[in-house]
């Protein structure tokens, strides 16, 4: 007789109930009804908000500080707190992000993200106590959880501490960027070649000098993020719905700052209205705008590397950027500066988030704005984007571009900007006409002026001289004394002529 062995299956699903009725959740899922009517009414971006690993990371932080208030205060157990305590330092630790399920573009100022994040936090720490998920009569999302709490003061401080975060990251990349462009002015340091301003010559520079600058814009917008992180540090939790603190005890606000502030090692700061500060998302937008300032200026730094490295035959062809790919399926052999280009387009959609940005901070009301979800969503996919192309741009391209040496020597030694050097001590007049005269004859701008009896060889060479013009030299000569008609009419050492 053959014995029949019958497999028990678990349940697909349990059964949860919310206010608006009962809801099926998969049996394995550690979010509940809140995060599953937030899936069925906001499929929205196909994006759930565990994207962002820093605002997963910063809504645990916050609902760690919590329990820890709450139980100082007295108003949650002992068991529960350090059962939720539990459970934040595991989805800290990398565990459970993909529970995190709601999508990054909902309705509810924040709170289906509120919720996603209390369900989760409840479940695990309810598996931690070796209940089954759902058990919300021992661990309850909202009335444990969400103790002395409200969407309308959880988020916007998870907002902030998230961006901080983030920017920690983005600084790093930005910053190993900036020391590679340094790098590079300082391997050109001696490498001559012909400025140019409105795409038209102008006069001598080096590589150097121009790498060395793109470095020092990079330093500064730093310099301009870091003026905003202080801000970031301004929180306004304990405001609970509104601003007036309904359903906290009057102790919580200072107590669960304190906590955050443990947690995160920084100090923070409640913020002294809390109603304008529930209301208030001046911040972001000023986050947005230094954000969308290092974007465009970096994007500018690209259109610079994509001109001076236009050609190799037919363009500017000074410098030469690693060959990342083949760059067409139909003219062989052909190159595109394709690392420099997607940091442009990075560039254009932090400008196109920052206006989202805008509209979304000027459409709130009253008490509230509804619309922090995209704007946080926004800077986020904003500062993730930016790290990522300062690190492509840093590795794939900068670290590896050469300088054009013999076009560069080339074009400063038949250069007509040169002239510029000669105007204190010919005149502004005599000079354009010696510049126009070298362009239609292509002669040298120093025959020229020997030829005119205005200098001798000698001497105009060594005010043309392009290492002199361009700071390498600092040598000074002589000042001209300008006659009527233009022409120099004696030459007086710097001492002499500061004299008259």
């Amino acid at each position: 007789m053959t014995d029949v062995v019958h497999t028990i299956q678990a349940p697909a699903v349990r059964t949860e109930t919310d206010s608006l009725g009962t809801v099926d959740i998969p049996a394995t899922a550690y979010w509940g009804a809140h995060t599953a009517r937030a899936l069925e009414n906001f499929p929205i971006s196909g994006r759930p908000i565990s994207i962002h690993p820093r605002l997963v990371d910063a809504l645990v932080i916050v609902k760690q500080a919590a329990a820890r208030a709450n139980r100082e205060l007295g108003v949650l157990g002992e068991e529960k707190a350090e059962l939720i305590e539990q459970a934040c330092r595991l989805i800290r630790d990398g565990r459970f992000h993909d529970q995190f399920v709601v999508d990054v573009i909902q309705g509810g100022a924040g709170t289906s993200t509120n919720m996603n994040a209390n369900e989760v936090v409840a479940n695990v720490a309810l598996e931690l106590a070796g209940r089954p998920l759902g058990d919300y009569a021992f661990m309850n999302p909202i009335d444990d959880v969400n103790r002395s709490q409200s969407t309308n003061d959880v988020y916007p401080t998870a907002a902030k501490i998230s961006i901080a975060l983030a920017l920690r990251d983005f600084l790093g990349e930005h910053e190993a960027l900036r020391e590679s462009f340094a790098a590079k002015g300082h391997e050109f340091h001696d490498v001559l070649k012909v400025g140019r301003t409105q795409l038209q010559d102008a006069v001598p520079m080096t590589l150097g000098q121009e790498f060395h600058g793109f470095a020092t814009t990079l330093g500064e917008d730093e310099d301009r993020i870091r003026e905003v992180l202080p801000l970031l540090r301004e929180i306004n939790l304990g405001a609970t719905a509104i601003g007036t603190g309904i359903t906290a005890d009057p102790r919580y606000a200072s107590t669960v700052r304190r906590h955050l502030s443990e947690l995160l090692g920084e100090e923070y700061v409640t913020a002294r209205d809390l109603v304008e500060a529930t209301s208030d998302t001046g911040v972001f937008m000023q986050m947005s705008g230094v954000l969308k300032r290092a974007a465009v200026k970096l994007s500018k730094i690209c259109n610079d590397l994509r001109l001076l490295s236009s050609g190799p035959q037919a363009g500017f062809g000074e410098i030469v950027l690693p060959p990342r790919q083949a760059g067409s399926s139909i003219m062989p052999g052909k190159v595109n500066p394709v690392i420099p280009e997607v940091v442009n387009q990075i560039a254009f959609a932090v400008v196109g988030h920052d206006v989202s940005v805008t509209m979304a901070a000027e459409a709130g009301q009253l008490q509230l704005n509804a619309f922090e979800p995209l704007i946080l969503h926004s800077i986020l996919t904003n500062v993730s984007w930016l790290g990522a192309g300062c690190n492509t741009l840093r590795v794939n391209c900068v670290d590896g571009i050469q300088a054009n040496i013999d076009r560069l020597d080339s074009m400063v030694r038949t250069s007509v900007g040169v002239v510029t050097a000669l105007t204190p001590y010919i005149g502004y007049a005599a000079a354009s006409a010696l510049a126009k005269a070298a362009l239609l004859t292509g002669r040298s701008v120093a025959d020229l002026v020997v030829e005119a009896g205005l200098m001798t060889r000698d001497r105009v060479e060594f005010l043309t001289s392009p290492a002199r013009l361009s700071g390498m030299d600092n040598a000074t000569g002589p000042v001209a004394v300008i006659g009527s008609d233009g022409v120099a009419q004696a030459l007086l050492s710097p001492t002499e002529a500061d004299s008259i």
